[in-house]
C-alpha cells in the first residue's frame, strides 16, 4: 500500500494527497504534518519507512467537503485519490493484492463546484493571463455556473481588470509572471497565482482545444478572438482537463468582452468605495450588501457581476433600466415574481455539479423545481407583457421570458422519478419514488418485505406438508431453511414430499430441509439490497444524462431567472428607498440633484435619522470642484456618494437622488482615506502618492476623479505644493470631471486662474462656542477647518484642547516662524532644546546653585520664606 501511495504522490508533488482507505481519506508523511496543522486534527503514525515512523492523519469521507474548504482557503491544492476497482476484483489477483487507486480530481481554488465549498452569492472565477503578438489578454470562467469569457487587457489596465474579476485562481505563464511591466499588477494576487509552462499558453494549441471542447470547425462564430485571448482561453480548458481528470464541466460558448466595454475601476478605488467588501473585509456595510434585494443565489451573483463591471454603452444601460422601470410600474407583478423566485433553488450550480458527475439526487430535484418555477414565471411575465402597450415591452424582459423556455416533459419525468425530499448523495439510495421503475420496486419488496414473504411461504409449506410446527428459519451459514421436529422428518424424506423438500441436516430433535423455491428466495433476498442500490444508481445516471443532454436550454433558463430576479430586486430597491432613474448618455455631463450616499443613508435610516442630500453639477465651466470644510462635515461622504451614483447608474440601477444625468464614465478613480502597505515597504504617504500618480497618468476627459486631502502625509508646504500641482494637472492636462477635497485653503486662490475650477464648501454654524455640522455643500470656500472643535468632540482631554486653542490663536496672530519660537519657550521640552541651541556654554548662576542645594522637605515655612528672599537677592546681583 505504501508503494502505491508513494507512486501516486510522486505524480502530484505540489498537492496534498487525500488517499482513500475505507471510510477515510488518509494523509501521510509531510502531507499529514501540514494538514494536521492546517485542520487542527490529530497527527498519529502508522508503520515505518526507511526506519522512520510514518506520520499520518485522516478525515472522514462524509465530512471531506468541510475539510477541503479549510485547506483551499489556506492556499493548498488537494489531489483526491479514490479506489478505482472493487475489492473483490483485487482479491482475484491474490489475497494480499492492493486495490487499484487513482487520482480522480485535483481540487484547487478556481475549480470548486461543491455547494459547501462555495459562496452561493458570489462567482468563483478561474482566470488565465495570456500574451501573444505583444498583446495581453484575460480569460475567465466559473466552473460552478459554466460562464466563460475573455477580453483584452494591458499592463496599465491589468490591475483594474483583476480587481473586477476577483479570481479565486489565476493561471500565468512562468515566464510572464516575472516580466517587469506586469509584476506590480500581479503582486496583490501572489497567493492566487498558478504558474504553468509557457507551452500551455500557445495560441495555436489553445485554438485546437477550444474547437474540440465546443465541437466547432472555427471560433469565428463566438467572436473575433485575438491570439492572446485564444491562448488564455485554451489554457483554462486544458487546466480543467488536467484537474478534473477528463470529467470536464459543460461550459457556455466563450463570450468576448470588448476593450472599454466596462468602467475601469482599479483595486484602490474599489477598496476606497467599499463596493463589495468594507475596508475591514466584511460584506455587511458594503454597497453590494446595501443594494442587494435579490432572492436567489444566481440573482445575487449577477447583481455582484453588474456592480463590479458597470457598462459604458448608454444603449445597453438603457435596456437594463427599462427592465427595472417596467417592474417598478407593476409592483404586484414584481411581488408575485419575487415570491415565486424565493422557492427556486440554484439551478446553475445544480446543473454544473451534474455535468461533472458530482451531483446528487437533491440536484436533480433542484433542476425539476427550478424548471417548474421557470415555467410558471414565463406564463406570468408573458401575460404581463401582453398587456403592455405596443412598443413598451422592455427588451431584457422579453428576452428573459423567451429564454425561460418550456421544460414540462423533463419536469414531469424528474417529479415522477424522485421522492419528495431526496438525500444529498446518491450512493446510499432511497431517492427513487415507488412506482417509477418496476424492477426497482421488486427489489425493494424483496428487501423490505422479506419477513412477510417468508411467513407466507411458511404457511404454504405447513399446509402442503401437513406439519403445523414447521418453521422457516435463517442463519448466516445455510441461509433460509425449513425445520420440523424429528418425529415428522421421516415423512418429508419419503415420496411424494421428498420431491419438494430436500434434506439438509438431521439433528437430535429436529430435521432441516430446503426447497428450490426457498433457495431462490434466499438468493433473491440476499441480492435484493445490492440490486436495489445498483438499480437506483442506474436510474440516477439516466436522469442525470437526460438533464445534461438539455444543458444549454437549462443554463439559458437559469440565466433568465437571474436577470428577472435582478430587475425585480432593483425595482424593489428603487421603490423602497425612493431612488430615481438616471439618464446616461455620451456627453461629459455630470449633474446630480439631491444626491445621497446609499450606504450611509441606509445606516442613518436604521437609526430613524435622515440624510442631508446635496447637488453636484460638474458642468463644462465647473468640471472640477475644490471642496473645503471642517473634518466631520461630510466631505468624504459627498465625494464617495457621487462616485457610487455613477457606478449605480452605469450598472443599470436607479440612483439615490432626485434626478441624475451622467455622461458615460470610462474610468473611475478614488483617492479617499489613508493606509500604509508595510508588506511592500510603502508608508501611508507613499501609498497616497502611488495612487495619485496612477490617477494623473491615466485619467481622461471622460473619467471621474475624487481626491481627498492629497498631500496631508508630509510637511505642510510640501503637501500644499503637491496638492496645488495636482489640481492644475487635473484641470489643464487630464481635463477630467472631479471632486478635490482639501484642508489647504490656499488652493482656493486657483479659482481665479483655472476657468473650470469651482470652489465649494461644507457649511457649518457656530453656536455658543460649539460647531454644528449642517452637512450641506454650497459655493464658496471655508475660512477655517474647526479641527480643535472636532478634537473636543472626539474626547481629547480638556487641557489638551485648551492648550491647542492657545497655540492656534498665537499662530494665527503673528508671523508663523516667530510664533513657533515664542510658543516653544512655553514648552519645557522645546525651551530646553532652544536654550541649548542659543547658548552653547551655560554661565555660572549663584541663584541656581543655591536652589539645587535646597531639600524642600527639610524647610519650615519660615525657612522657605527666607530662601525666597535670598534667591531674589542673588538674582538682583546678576
Amino acid at each position: 500500500m505504501m508503494a502505491q501511495y508513494l507512486e501516486i504522490k510522486g505524480q502530484h508533488p505540489d498537492c496534498l494527497l487525500f488517499y482513500r482507505m475505507g471510510d477515510f481519506y488518509e494523509l501521510f508523511f509531510d502531507d499529514a504534518v501540514q494538514a494536521s496543522r492546517a485542520l487542527d486534527i490529530t497527527l498519529t503514525k502508522r508503520g515505518k519507512h526507511l526506519g522512520e515512523d510514518i506520520p499520518m492523519c485522516g478525515v472522514p469521507v462524509h465530512a471531506a467537503d468541510a475539510y477541503l474548504a479549510r485547506l483551499i482557503r489556506r492556499g493548498f491544492r488537494v489531489a483526491v485519490c479514490e479506489q478505482t476497482e472493487d475489492p473483490a476484483e483485487a482479491k482475484k489477483r491474490g489475497s494480499k493484492s492492493v486495490v487499484r487507486r487513482g487520482v480522480v480530481r485535483l481540487v484547487t481554488a478556481g475549480t470548486l463546484t461543491e455547494e459547501a465549498l462555495l459562496d452561493a452569492r458570489s462567482h468563483n472565477y478561474l482566470a488565465a493571463l495570456g500574451r501573444a503578438e505583444g498583446a495581453l489578454a484575460l480569460a475567465w470562467l466559473d466552473m460552478s455556473t459554466g460562464d466563460f469569457l475573455a477580453g483584452p487587457t494591458s499592463p496599465a489596465g491589468l490591475e483594474a481588470d483583476l480587481a473586477r474579476l476577483q479570481p479565486g485562481e489565476l493561471l500565468v505563464p512562468e515566464t510572464l509572471g516575472g516580466a517587469d511591466d506586469i509584476r506590480a499588477a500581479l503582486a496583490p494576487w501572489d497567493a492566487a497565482l498558478t504558474p504553468l509552462p509557457p507551452a500551455r499558453f500557445n495560441s495555436r494549441r489553445g485554438e485546437d482545444i477550444l474547437k474540440q471542447q465546443f465541437a466547432v470547425a472555427s471560433l469565428d462564430g463566438f467572436g473575433a478572438f485575438s491570439r492572446a485571448e485564444t491562448a488564455a482561453a485554451g489554457a483554462l480548458v486544458a487546466y480543467l482537463e488536467e484537474t478534473q481528470k477528463g470529467d470536464l464541466p459543460r461550459l457556455r460558448a466563450p463570450r468576448r468582452i470588448e476593450a472599454g466595454a466596462t468602467m475601469a475601476i482599479d483595486a484602490a478605488t474599489r477598496r476606497s468605495l467599499e463596493l463589495v467588501r468594507t475596508q475591514q473585509g466584511e460584506r455587511e456595510g458594503s454597497l453590494l450588501a446595501t443594494i442587494d434585494c435579490t432572492v436567489t443565489g444566481a440573482g445575487a451573483r449577477l447583481l455582484a457581476e453588474r456592480l463590479s463591471a458597470p457598462l459604458t454603452d448608454p444603449a445597453a444601460i438603457g435596456r437594463r433600466l427599462d427592465a427595472v422601470a417596467w417592474f417598478l410600474e407593476r409592483p404586484a407583478l414584481a411581488a408575485r415574481l419575487r415570491e415565486a423566485l424565493r422557492a427556486c433553488p440554484d439551478l446553475e450550480r445544480a446543473l454544473s455539479r451534474l455535468s461533472v458527475g458530482r451531483g446528487g439526487p437533491r440536484d436533480l430535484a433542484g433542476v425539476a423545481q427550478g424548471l417548474a418555477c421557470a415555467g410558471g414565471l414565463r406564463a406570468l411575465v408573458e401575460a404581463a407583457l401582453a398587456e403592455t402597450s405596443l412598443g413598451g415591452e422592455p427588451a431584457a424582459v422579453v428576452e428573459a421570458a423567451r429564454d425561460l423556455g418550456s421544460h414540462q416533459p423533463l419536469v414531469e419525468l424528474l417529479t415522477r422519478a424522485l421522492v419528495e425530499e431526496p438525500p444529498l448523495i446518491a450512493r446510499d439510495g432511497g431517492f427513487v419514488a415507488r412506482g417509477y421503475d418496476g424492477a426497482l420496486d421488486e427489489c425493494r419488496s424483496l428487501r423490505d418485505d422479506s419477513r412477510q414473504l417468508v411467513a407466507g411461504l411458511q404457511g404454504r409449506y405447513r399446509e402442503h406438508a401437513g406439519v403445523a410446527s414447521l418453521k422457516v428459519k435463517h442463519n448466516n451459514v445455510p441461509g433460509y431453511f425449513i425445520e420440523v421436529p424429528a418425529s415428522h422428518g421421516e415423512r418429508l424424506m419419503k415420496p411424494p414430499l421428498n420431491e419438494t423438500y430436500i434434506h439438509r441436516q438431521t439433528m437430535a430433535g429436529a430435521v432441516r430441509f430446503s426447497t428450490a423455491e426457498l433457495a431462490d428466495l434466499d438468493s433473491r433476498i440476499s441480492r435484493a439490497a445490492d440490486e436495489a442500490l445498483a438499480r437506483e444508481q442506474e436510474i440516477f445516471a439516466d436522469l442525470a444524462a437526460r438533464v445534461t443532454d438539455q444543458w444549454s436550454a437549462i443554463a439559458t433558463a437559469a440565466r433568465a431567472l437571474a436577470v428577472l430576479d435582478v430587475s425585480a430586486a432593483l425595482a424593489h430597491l428603487a421603490s423602497s428607498r425612493n431612488y430615481a432613474r438616471p439618464e446616461v448618455d455620451d456627453s461629459l455631463t455630470f449633474a446630480v440633484a439631491a444626491g445621497r450616499h446609499p450606504v450611509v443613508e441606509a445606516a442613518v435610516a436604521a437609526q430613524s435619522g435622515s440624510f442631508v442630500a446635496n447637488d453636484c453639477d460638474l458642468g463644462e465651466d465647473s468640471r472640477l470642484w475644490l471642496v473645503t470644510g471642517p473634518n466631520m462635515a461630510g466631505k468624504s461622504t459627498f465625494l464617495r456618494q457621487n462616485a457610487l451614483i455613477a457606478i449605480l447608474a452605469q450598472m443599470g440601477a436607479y440612483v439615490p437622488a432626485a434626478s441624475a444625468r451622467i455622461g458615460v464614465v470610462d474610468r473611475l478613480f478614488s483617492r479617499v482615506g489613508a493606509s500604509d502597505d508595510l508588506a511592500r515597504g510603502r508608508s501611508t504617504f507613499m501609498v497616497e502618492m502611488v495612487e495619485t500618480s496612477a490617477i494623473l497618468n491615466q485619467a481622461t476627459p471622460r473619467s471621474l476623479v475624487i481626491l481627498d486631502e492629497i498631500g496631508r502625509g508630509t510637511a505642510t508646504y510640501d503637501g500644499l505644493s503637491i496638492a496645488w500641482a495636482a489640481v492644475e494637472h487635473l484641470h489643464d492636462v487630464n481635463r477630467s470631471r472631479g471632486l478635490f477635497a482639501t484642508h489647504y485653503h490656499e488652493l482656493t486662490a486657483l479659482a481665479g486662474k483655472l476657468d473650470s475650477l469651482s470652489p465649494h464648501t461644507m457649511r457649518v454654524k457656530e453656536w455658543q462656542g460649539e460647531v454644528v455640522f449642517l452637512h450641506e455643500v454650497g459655493p464658496g470656500a471655508a475660512d477655517r477647518s474647526y479641527g480643535i472643535q472636532v478634537a473636543r468632540l472626539a474626547g481629547l482631554p480638556p487641557a489638551v484642547v485648551s492648550r491647542a486653542q492657545t497655540v492656534l490663536e498665537r499662530l494665527e496672530a503673528g508671523e508663523q516662524s516667530s510664533a513657533v519660537r515664542d510658543l516653544a519657550q512655553d514648552l519645557p521640552l522645546f525651551a530646553a532644546h532652544m536654550q541649548r541651541q542659543a547658548a552653547p556654554a551655560e554661565k555660572p548662576s549663584p541663584a541656581l546653585d543655591a536652589l539645587r542645594a535646597v531639600n524642600p522637605d527639610d524647610l519650615t515655612p519660615r525657612d522657605a520664606l527666607e530662601l525666597l528672599y535670598r534667591l531674589r537677592g542673588l538674582m538682583e546681583d546678576l
